[in-house]
């Protein structure tokens, strides 16, 4: 059953962020991630955040190896202190 990785992304330091967007499509790509969704979006209720990102996993296991991977650890560490971000994995119907 599919699963999807949703975040919610506000950048703080955009050029430090370049490098977590250079390494962390590799590891997605590892997983079988497609990207479902990405940018700007209306929140309706709780707090705002300017970059939405909903990725679609061919399970909940995938995704959830995916977070895990040294490969996308190695991506999140270049994202520390670079943007606010709140993940959240989802099992899909």
């Amino acid at each position: 059953m599919a699963a999807y990785w949703i975040a919610h992304v506000k950048v703080t330091e955009p050029e430090a962020y370049k490098g977590y967007q250079a390494l962390a499509p590799a590891a997605f790509a590892a997983h079988g991630a497609k990207f479902l969704a990405r940018g700007e979006g209306v929140v309706l209720e709780g707090p705002e955040a300017p970059r939405h990102v909903v990725i679609e996993f061919p399970s909940l296991e995938a995704a959830r190896a995916c977070y895990d991977s040294a490969e996308y650890q190695a991506a999140r560490a270049l994202r520390t202190g670079a943007a606010e971000v709140s993940v959240v994995l989802v099992a899909g119907l």
